[in-house]
Protein backbone atom coordinates (compact mmCIF):
# COMPACT_ATOMS: atom_id res chain seq x y z
CA UNK A 1 0.00 0.00 0.00
CA UNK A 2 1.52 3.10 -0.90
CA UNK A 3 1.03 6.17 1.32
CA UNK A 4 -0.41 9.65 -0.16
CA UNK A 5 2.41 12.14 0.53
CA UNK A 6 1.85 16.33 0.17
CA UNK A 7 4.71 18.12 -0.62
CA UNK A 8 4.14 21.76 1.44
CA UNK A 9 6.37 24.48 0.32
CA UNK A 10 7.01 26.92 3.32
CA UNK A 11 7.76 30.87 2.85
CA UNK A 12 9.04 30.65 -0.13
CA UNK A 13 7.22 34.44 -1.01
CA UNK A 14 9.54 36.80 0.26
CA UNK A 15 9.90 41.06 -0.57
CA UNK A 16 13.61 40.13 0.46
CA UNK A 17 13.40 43.57 2.03
CA UNK A 18 14.64 42.67 6.08
CA UNK A 19 17.61 43.16 8.03
CA UNK A 20 18.83 39.60 7.06
CA UNK A 21 17.93 39.61 3.35
CA UNK A 22 21.08 39.61 1.48
CA UNK A 23 21.98 36.29 3.18
CA UNK A 24 19.02 34.35 3.12
CA UNK A 25 18.76 35.03 -0.40
CA UNK A 26 22.20 33.35 -0.68
CA UNK A 27 20.45 29.98 0.55
CA UNK A 28 17.63 30.56 -1.93
CA UNK A 29 19.72 31.12 -4.77
CA UNK A 30 21.32 27.67 -4.04
CA UNK A 31 18.01 26.00 -3.94
CA UNK A 32 15.48 27.57 -6.04
CA UNK A 33 16.44 25.67 -9.43
CA UNK A 34 16.41 21.78 -7.47
CA UNK A 35 12.84 23.25 -5.85
CA UNK A 36 10.88 24.17 -8.73
CA UNK A 37 11.75 21.15 -10.34
CA UNK A 38 10.60 19.21 -7.11
CA UNK A 39 7.46 21.42 -7.40
CA UNK A 40 6.83 20.93 -11.11
CA UNK A 41 7.60 16.96 -10.81
CA UNK A 42 4.44 16.91 -7.82
CA UNK A 43 2.26 18.68 -10.06
CA UNK A 44 2.74 16.22 -12.77
CA UNK A 45 2.86 13.31 -10.59
CA UNK A 46 -0.16 14.17 -9.67
CA UNK A 47 0.27 14.97 -6.02
CA UNK A 48 -0.75 16.92 -3.31
CA UNK A 49 0.91 20.14 -3.17
CA UNK A 50 0.48 22.76 -0.51
CA UNK A 51 1.82 26.26 0.18
CA UNK A 52 2.27 27.52 3.30
CA UNK A 53 3.58 31.56 3.80
CA UNK A 54 3.79 33.65 6.52
CA UNK A 55 1.61 36.90 6.25
CA UNK A 56 3.70 39.44 7.40
CA UNK A 57 0.97 40.91 9.52
CA UNK A 58 -1.20 41.38 7.02
CA UNK A 59 -4.78 39.48 8.02
CA UNK A 60 -6.28 40.73 5.16
CA UNK A 61 -3.30 39.53 2.57
CA UNK A 62 -4.38 36.85 0.19
CA UNK A 63 -2.81 34.80 -2.06
CA UNK A 64 -2.11 36.82 -4.68
CA UNK A 65 -1.19 39.75 -2.65
CA UNK A 66 1.59 37.44 -0.87
CA UNK A 67 2.96 36.39 -4.34
CA UNK A 68 2.92 39.55 -5.48
CA UNK A 69 4.92 41.50 -2.64
CA UNK A 70 7.53 39.10 -3.18
CA UNK A 71 7.19 39.35 -6.70
CA UNK A 72 7.42 43.25 -6.67
CA UNK A 73 10.26 42.79 -3.80
CA UNK A 74 13.97 42.86 -4.34
CA UNK A 75 14.40 39.39 -6.12
CA UNK A 76 11.83 38.44 -8.22
CA UNK A 77 14.09 35.97 -9.96
CA UNK A 78 13.73 34.04 -6.79
CA UNK A 79 9.99 34.07 -6.85
CA UNK A 80 8.91 33.59 -10.45
CA UNK A 81 9.91 30.10 -10.87
CA UNK A 82 7.94 28.37 -8.04
CA UNK A 83 4.59 31.20 -8.34
CA UNK A 84 1.84 28.30 -7.38
CA UNK A 85 -0.21 27.82 -10.28
CA UNK A 86 -4.43 28.39 -10.13
CA UNK A 87 -6.02 25.87 -7.54
CA UNK A 88 -3.01 25.30 -5.83
CA UNK A 89 -3.71 25.33 -1.83
CA UNK A 90 -2.06 28.30 -0.19
CA UNK A 91 -2.50 28.93 3.06
CA UNK A 92 -1.24 31.90 5.41
CA UNK A 93 0.34 31.55 8.53
CA UNK A 94 1.55 34.06 11.25
CA UNK A 95 4.58 31.92 13.32
CA UNK A 96 6.91 29.48 12.60
CA UNK A 97 5.17 26.16 12.03
CA UNK A 98 3.10 25.77 8.89
CA UNK A 99 0.61 23.71 11.46
CA UNK A 100 0.26 26.51 14.27
CA UNK A 101 -3.49 28.34 13.56
CA UNK A 102 -3.22 26.92 10.02
CA UNK A 103 -6.68 25.10 7.97
CA UNK A 104 -3.37 22.42 7.01
CA UNK A 105 -3.85 19.18 9.41
CA UNK A 106 -7.09 19.57 8.30
CA UNK A 107 -6.86 19.75 4.53
CA UNK A 108 -4.26 16.90 4.26
CA UNK A 109 -6.81 14.44 6.46
CA UNK A 110 -9.34 15.42 4.03
CA UNK A 111 -6.80 14.02 1.45
CA UNK A 112 -5.64 11.03 3.48
CA UNK A 113 -1.72 12.04 3.24
CA UNK A 114 0.11 10.25 5.27
CA UNK A 115 3.39 11.57 4.69
CA UNK A 116 4.43 15.47 4.21
CA UNK A 117 7.67 16.75 2.34
CA UNK A 118 8.97 20.14 4.11
CA UNK A 119 10.45 22.50 2.03
CA UNK A 120 11.65 25.94 2.61
CA UNK A 121 14.10 28.37 3.14
CA UNK A 122 14.63 28.13 6.88
CA UNK A 123 15.37 25.29 7.85
CA UNK A 124 16.05 25.50 11.29
CA UNK A 125 13.34 27.43 11.93
CA UNK A 126 10.13 27.07 10.10
CA UNK A 127 10.89 23.61 8.46
CA UNK A 128 11.68 22.06 11.89
CA UNK A 129 8.85 23.43 13.70
CA UNK A 130 6.45 21.99 11.11
CA UNK A 131 8.51 19.17 10.89
CA UNK A 132 8.16 18.57 14.95
CA UNK A 133 4.26 19.06 14.41
CA UNK A 134 4.04 16.80 11.72
CA UNK A 135 5.60 14.64 13.64
CA UNK A 136 3.13 15.13 16.71
CA UNK A 137 0.49 14.82 14.71
CA UNK A 138 1.92 11.22 13.57
CA UNK A 139 2.95 12.12 9.77
CA UNK A 140 5.76 10.75 8.32
CA UNK A 141 7.99 13.43 7.99
CA UNK A 142 11.03 13.62 4.52
CA UNK A 143 12.76 17.18 4.33
CA UNK A 144 14.98 16.46 1.21
CA UNK A 145 17.98 18.44 0.98
CA UNK A 146 18.11 20.89 -2.28
CA UNK A 147 21.55 20.83 -4.32
CA UNK A 148 21.72 23.06 -7.37
CA UNK A 149 24.44 22.52 -10.02
CA UNK A 150 26.45 25.04 -8.33
CA UNK A 151 26.50 23.02 -4.91
CA UNK A 152 28.53 20.43 -3.40
CA UNK A 153 25.60 19.07 -0.74
CA UNK A 154 23.81 15.48 -1.19
CA UNK A 155 20.85 15.50 -3.45
CA UNK A 156 17.59 13.98 -2.10
CA UNK A 157 15.65 12.01 -4.74
CA UNK A 158 11.99 13.06 -5.92
CA UNK A 159 9.84 12.15 -3.35
CA UNK A 160 7.15 11.86 -5.53
CA UNK A 161 9.61 9.10 -7.85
Amino acid sequence: MSRSRALIAIDMFNPYEHDDADVLAAKVEAIIEPLAALIDHAHRAGGELVYVNDNYGDFAATRDDLVARASEGRRPDLVEPIVPREGTAFLPKVRHSAFYSTTLEYLLRQRGVEEVVLVGQVTEQCILYSALDAYVRHYSVCVPRMRSRRSTATSATSPYA
